[in-house]
C-alpha cells in the first residue's frame, strides 16, 4: 500500500535551494488498471475510425498486454499494431472522441492508491508528470483529469490533420529516461530528490533516473531488479471511479467484444494472482 498522506518515503520539500521536486508516473497498469489505448477501441469503432475486425484485434492485443510482463518484444508489437491502426486517422476526430468518452472508459479503472499518492505529492509542492508510451492525444486528457502538471507521451507524425503512421517520438524504455532528464533540465527539477513509479521492467531506466524509484505491482523481473537497486515496492489494487460512471451508449456490433473483455479481465486477474 502507498504511504499515508504526508509520509511519502524519503519525502523532501517541493523546492530545495532553488531546485524543484517532481513525481513521474507511468500510466498503463500503474495509475490505471488497463491499457489507455485499447480502452477507447469501442468509441473509435463507433466513430468510424476502425472496423469490427480492428476491434477484435485490439481486444486480443490488449489481452496479451495484460497477460504479459510487457517486455520489449510485446511492447514493440503493441507499438507496431497501434501505428498501423492509426494511419490515416483524423486527429481532430480522435481528440473529440477521447474528450467525449474519457470518463466512460478511464474513470472506472483509476487506482485509488495512485490518486492518493498524486494528492500527497501535490500537497508537498511536488510537480506530477505522467509518462506514457500511449499517444499524446490520449494521455494529455487523462493526465488533466488526474490533475497532473505535465505530460511525456508518444508523438505521432501528423500531415494535413491526419496521422501518417510514422512516430516522431516513442516514449518507451530509455526514451522515457531521456525525456525525464530533458524536462528536469528545462523546469529545474532535482532528479536526485524526485520520484518515479512504474509496473514494467521496460521502465527500469525511468526508475533509475530519479533518487526514489518505486515498482508498482511489479512483475517478477522488475521485482528482482527493484530489490537489487533498493527501489520501493507498492501494491495498487483498488480501481475506483473518479465520479459516477457514465452509462455508455450501446453499440450492438461490439457488445460481444465488450463482454469478452470483461471475462478476459477476470481470467487475467486470476492468472496474475496465481503466478505471483
Amino acid at each position: 500500500m502507498p504511504p499515508s498522506p504526508g509520509r511519502v518515503p524519503g519525502a523532501v520539500p517541493g523546492s530545495r535551494a532553488g531546485r524543484r521536486v517532481a513525481a513521474f508516473f507511468d500510466l498503463d497498469k500503474t495509475v490505471i488498471a488497463t491499457s489507455s489505448t485499447a480502452a477507447f477501441s469501442q468509441s473509435f469503432f463507433a466513430g468510424g475510425l476502425i472496423t469490427r475486425g480492428d476491434v477484435l484485434r485490439s481486444a486480443y492485443a490488449h489481452f496479451l498486454y495484460l497477460l504479459s510482463s510487457a517486455d520489449a518484444a510485446q511492447t514493440e508489437r503493441m507499438r507496431q499494431h497501434l501505428s498501423e491502426l492509426a494511419t490515416g486517422w483524423d486527429v481532430a476526430k480522435v481528440k473529440q472522441i477521447v474528450a467525449e468518452t474519457l470518463h466512460e472508459h478511464i474513470d472506472p479503472y483509476v487506482y485509488a492508491e495512485a490518486v492518493d499518492l498524486i494528492t500527497e505529492h501535490h500537497a508537498m509542492g511536488h510537480d506530477v508528470v505522467v509518462v506514457s508510451a500511449s499517444g499524446t492525444e490520449l494521455v494529455e486528457p487523462i493526465a488533466a483529469m488526474l490533475g497532473a502538471d505535465h505530460v511525456v507521451a508518444t508523438r505521432m507524425t501528423v500531415a494535413e490533420g491526419r496521422f501518417t503512421g510514422e512516430i516522431d517520438f516513442y516514449a518507451y524504455g530509455e526514451n522515457k529516461a531521456t525525456a525525464i532528464r530533458e524536462i528536469a533540465a528545462a523546469r529545474g527539477y532535482d532528479l536526485e530528490n524526485s520520484y518515479a513509479y512504474s509496473d514494467s521492467i521496460t521502465d527500469a531506466p525511468m526508475l533509475a533516473a530519479v533518487g526514489h524509484g518505486f515498482a508498482v505491482n511489479p512483475d517478477r523481473a522488475l521485482r528482482r531488479l527493484a530489490a537489487d537497486n533498493g527501489w520501493g515496492m507498492l501494491t495498487f489494487s483498488r480501481p475506483v471511479a473518479l465520479r459516477p460512471r457514465i452509462r455508455p451508449t450501446p453499440v450492438l456490433a461490439v457488445a460481444g467484444v465488450l463482454a469478452a473483455a470483461a471475462v478476459t479481465w477476470w481470467v487475467v486477474s486470476r492468472y496474475r494472482r496465481r503466478r505471483d
